[in-house]
């Protein structure tokens, strides 16, 4: 099916789906009573930056898929009266500005995840939410730096050629075990690929690519039938890597065909506890506020640091 024909046929986008149940058993005790996408980066909570990214795409109809212990998630994107008060009678307007700011970014919902089966699973509990429509998935631990514009290339993509799109980031072979991974083919513009087959964490011996799947996809609303009948797989999960690897081999007309594109710009992972502190420097030492005397603090304390043993 030529793009032309498809994007007759295509819906917009309107509608995300932000994954947000998982424990974040890596940042225990931290995460006990915290949700990990509640951990602050700087000084936001990670999953304002995953919304901020969804609502600079066009995408204010957001549903969070969650778990138990997410309450202050919930409450972080709902008024907060008292505090806006306290701030308002205090006259510290630049402060209210910013606390009001998570309430108003975009038309939220809530829809639990009751049984912790995987991301494909976490998927398909926004299928009555989504409806018919293409829509768009996004990770709670993944960020993507505000002057890459991931997202709105992504669904630009999808509009095109319709079916569904993923995120592929190259890394070092010997890390494909940590990702879902792809085979894929030339397109005819830089940078978009055709996904031909996918894996998920495959031994590096066996992998088809090093190229690895991120948290960001546009999915054609096939993918719901699909994850419907998509069996456990690793971990005895359902995993959306193999409901897309289905929809890779379907006709177009059945909503199937996967493209994929090659991302080369900044993303920050806060699942990580490495990469989460990285993400704080990072994003700290950019800040016009807080980066001048932050960058010079840090370079005073790496300068002072003993060598390390045995050098």
């Amino acid at each position: 099916m030529s793009a032309a024909m498809n994007n007759d046929a295509v819906k917009p986008v309107r509608k995300v789906v932000i994954t947000v149940a998982g424990l974040g058993t890596r940042f225990l005790p931290a995460t006990k009573a915290t949700p990990k996408e509640m951990l602050p980066v700087v000084d936001k909570p990670a999953i304002q930056y995953v919304v901020e990214e969804a609502v600079a795409a066009g995408l204010e109809d957001i549903l969070f898929v969650t778990g138990r212990n997410k309450q202050s998630l919930e409450n972080h994107f709902d008024r907060a009266w008292e505090l806006e008060a306290a701030l308002e009678q205090k006259g510290d307007h630049q402060r209210l500005e910013r606390v009001r700011k998570s309430q108003i970014l975009g038309d939220i919902h809530y829809v639990r995840q009751g049984d912790p089966r995987g991301l494909g699973h976490a998927v398909l509990c926004g299928a009555l939410h989504v409806g018919d429509e293409p829509f768009a998935v996004m990770l709670g631990d993944d960020l993507i730096d505000t002057r890459d514009e991931l997202l709105s290339q992504m669904l630009e993509v999808q509009q095109r050629y319709g079916g569904s799109v993923v995120a592929l980031i190259e890394v070092d072979p010997s890390q494909v075990n940590l990702y879902g991974c792809a085979a894929v083919e030339s397109a005819s513009e830089d940078d978009v690929v055709t996904v031909t087959d996918l894996v998920e964490k495959p031994d590096p011996a066996d992998a088809p690519s090093n190229l690895a799947i991120i948290g960001r996809y546009v999915l054609h609303p096939a993918a719901f039938d699909v994850l419907r009948n998509t069996p456990p797989g690793r971990g005895d999960e359902i995993q959306l890597t193999d409901a897309l690897k289905t929809l890779a081999g379907m006709p177009p007309e059945e909503g199937g065909g996967v493209r994929a594109v090659i991302f080369r710009g900044r993303r920050y992972d806060t699942g990580d506890r490495q990469d989460y502190l990285r993400t704080t420097v990072q994003l700290a030492v950019e800040r016009s506020d807080l980066g001048p005397d932050f960058r010079a603090w840090l370079r005073d304390f790496v300068a002072a640091l003993p060598p390390e043993a045995g050098q």
